[in-house]
Formats: C-alpha cells, sequence, structure tokens
C-alpha cells in the first residue's frame, strides 16, 4: 500500500512549525540538548531543509525565543475586574501555567539561553538579540503591573517595586523549578503578598505612593488576599508586657493634713506660739 504523499507546506507554515517543534522539544530539555536533527525528524522533513528555512541552530533557537516570550508576555495581560489581590493572583496562575508546561525552555528563556560552547557552532548562546527579548518580556510585565495600578508616570520608587517584583516572581519560578519544594499555590499567594509588601515598605518613606497604598487597601474585600496578610502579620507581633504596678504612695503625716490658703507654699504651714503681752515695770523710787 503506497504511503499517502505528504502535504507541502508554504515558507512561512514550514516554519511555524518548526518552531512548534522546536518549542515542544524544549519544554523537555535545554536548547543546547536538542539537535537538528530531532527537530527534522519530529517535523518528517529532512536536516538540510531545516537549514533551508533557517541558517543554523541559534537562529531557530532566536524564533522560538521570541515565540515564547510573546505568550509568556500575554500571560501579564489581565482584565481590571476584581480587586488588585484577585488579579494578581489570576496573572500567577497563568505564569505559573507557562513555567510548567515549558520548564527547561522557560529555564533557557529567562537566562536568556545556554552559555556558548568554544567551538560549538550549532550550540545556541545567549545574543544580543536574545537578550533583548528577554528585556521585552520584563517590560511588559512591568507595563501590565502598572496599568493595574492605574498609574502612567510612576515615581522613581514606585518603579523600582514594581520592576523587583517582577525580578523576584522570575527567580521564585527559576528556583521551583530546580526542585519544587514548596507547593504551587502557596508560591502564587505568596508573591501577590510579596507585592503588597514591598510597595507598604516603599510608602513609609513615600507619601504619594502610601495614597495609592491606602487606595488599594481600601480597594480590597475584607476576606482579600491583601486583608489576609495583615490578620498574619499581626499575630507575628509579640504582645506588649504589661505595665508594673505604681508603688502605694506613703501616708500623709499630721503635718500635711492641715489646711492651707491659697497663696500657701508647698511647704506645710506650721503654726508658731503667739508671744505674750510684757507685764508692766515697777515705778521707779524717788531719789533722795
Amino acid at each position: 500500500m503506497a504511503k499517502s504523499a505528504r502535504r507541502r507546506m508554504g515558507v512561512e507554515e514550514r516554519r511555524e512549525q518548526l518552531i512548534t517543534v522546536a518549542l515542544d522539544l524544549f519544554a523537555s530539555r535545554s536548547p543546547e540538548d536538542v539537535s537538528i536533527d530531532e527537530i527534522a525528524e519530529r517535523a518528517g522533513i529532512s536536516r538540510p531543509l531545516v537549514y533551508h528555512y533557517f541558517p543554523g541552530k541559534q537562529s531557530l533557537y532566536e524564533a522560538a525565543l521570541r515565540r515564547a516570550a510573546d505568550e509568556l508576555s500575554a500571560r501579564f495581560v489581565e482584565p481590571r475586574e476584581g480587586s488588585l489581590g484577585e488579579r494578581l493572583l489570576r496573572v500567577m496562575g497563568r505564569f505559573f501555567d507557562f513555567v510548567e508546561d515549558h520548564g527547561p525552555g522557560f529555564s533557557a528563556l529567562m537566562r536568556g539561553g545556554p552559555a556558548a560552547v568554544v567551538g560549538g557552532g550549532d550550540v545556541p548562546h545567549a545574543t544580543g538579540s536574545a537578550r533583548a527579548t528577554i528585556d521585552d518580556v520584563r517590560q511588559a510585565a512591568y507595563e501590565q503591573i502598572l496599568a493595574h495600578l492605574g498609574v502612567e508616570r510612576p515615581s522613581a520608587r514606585l518603579a523600582l517595586i514594581v520592576r523587583s517584583w517582577v525580578s523576584l516572581a522570575e527567580t521564585t519560578a527559576l528556583l521551583w523549578l530546580d526542585g519544587r519544594t514548596v507547593a504551587r499555590a502557596e508560591l502564587e499567594t505568596q508573591l501577590v503578598h510579596d507585592f503588597v509588601a514591598l510597595a507598604a515598605v516603599g510608602a513609609v518613606a513615600d507619601p504619594e505612593l502610601a495614597d495609592l497604598v491606602r487606595d488599594l487597601l481600601a480597594q480590597e474585600p475584607p476576606d482579600g488576599l491583601f486583608a489576609d496578610l495583615l490578620t498574619r502579620l499581626v499575630t507575628l507581633v509579640p504582645a506588649a508586657p504589661e505595665a508594673p504596678a505604681a508603688p502605694a504612695a506613703p501616708e500623709a503625716s499630721a503635718a500635711s493634713r492641715v489646711p492651707q490658703g491659697p497663696h500657701s507654699s508647698h511647704t506645710p504651714h506650721v503654726s508658731h506660739t503667739p508671744h505674750l503681752p510684757h507685764a508692766p515695770r515697777a515705778p521707779e523710787a524717788p531719789r533722795v
């Protein structure tokens, strides 16, 4: 029985197929461990034909990196529905979906690609283009968070807080992939808590940021994630020690109980015995 003829693909369609195949392979192994032969076999074409569409493995890697970056950036897009805590939690859920689905590919993406090997022309490595792609992902996440905050021109402190949080989410995901020692759901909630904690600490020294944090907390439901964090933090504050009882006042002396006039000093008034009048002198005897 004759084999069915393969459908001929156009140039763009074939390129997209090869990128999809490469991403599928990168999801289970690091890009440097995936060969062009494997990509060609999975795509059902010859190795030379792969090079017809991509000059080398590096260019195919960068095209796959761009596709993954676009998909990851889209995970941060969230309708402004519900409180900020609820929105950030949904964003973190989609972010970790991507991390879990792509595994080693995500690690390669966020680390800018595998390290170059001297003499290894078939090994992808981080280039200026790859690093720019990663920076685009971080910038997209940064802009989306500012949009959720309703801020167009952030202060230097707020910009630093948002960028720090994006980096924290990235680093947390990379560390989680290494061992998955903490439940994913716990990390998603923790990262939402981390955001409001960073903002609150910054607000202590920034009145404008303090106003923003107050507005955000006022919009949170009583049982929301931010309120949950505040409740837990309060339990960590040690109870203030009880003040020692004041010593009993000494019993007042008899002298201090003597009523004093309005112009008297604080010194207790001591009464003096009045002087008695002198007796009259006897008349002198006449001189002789």
